[in-house]
């Protein structure tokens, strides 16, 4: 058993019909992911892949979110093992709450590219038409390097949130800032990407 490397999780090339692991009873899943078995991480993917999947994509409408949601998930289950409780609920129900969590990341996570194209797509002229693509917009803040221009700590923030879809939680523990840094750089970093493009726009 494998406690202290990371485990490796099954290809979400796997098909989604694939057969059911039954070697496994509940609770020797769930004593073999406490105790760091990736074998039974393998067998808990296989067990509930199929209703993670159907779960994200019912609440995200895009199946390559619902496959990004359902790695989430199992990585999840592994690195928190040790947080299951028995006593408290079966480890499918676990494992849904684990889902639903991700899933309200991955919305938000959404929320925040909108939010922030919105910021950057409301300083740029309204009589140019690209303004209306998402991409565009992308594309004119990047040729105008006004994000690398932002103090490094609010820029890292901002490419956190904006290209690796990571919540102000989840920057705060890869950074080691604390949360309220984090969020303060957020909000600092917004206030100067919006300053500082609608001044280019009106040029």
């Amino acid at each position: 058993m494998s406690q202290q490397r990371n485990a490796t999780l099954p290809s979400t090339a796997v098909p989604l019909w694939a057969p059911v692991e039954e070697s496994y009873a509940d609770e020797e899943l769930a004593r073999g992911l406490a105790a760091g078995d990736e074998a039974c991480l393998e067998a808990a993917y296989r067990r509930w892949s199929t209703l993670v999947h159907t779960l994200a994509l019912r609440s995200l409408g895009d199946r390559r979110e619902a496959e990004d949601v359902t790695q989430q998930v199992f990585l999840g289950v592994w690195r928190g093992r040790g947080g299951f409780r028995p006593e408290r609920g079966a480890l499918g129900g676990w494992i849904v709450g684990i889902t639903r969590r991700k899933i309200a990341d991955a919305l938000a996570a959404r929320t925040r590219r909108t939010d922030l194209l919105a910021a950057a797509g409301s300083s740029l002229p309204l009589t140019d038409p690209s303004a209306r693509h998402p991409e565009s917009v992308l594309d004119r803040i990047l040729v105008r390097q006004e994000l690398a221009k932002l103090p490094s700590a609010q820029q890292k923030v901002l490419k956190l949130t904006f290209y690796a879809d990571l919540t102000q939680t989840q920057i705060a523990e890869c950074t080691g800032w604390p949360l309220g840094t984090v969020k303060s750089h957020a909000r600092r970093g917004l206030h100067l990407l919006h300053h500082r493009l609608r001044k280019e726009a009106f040029r």
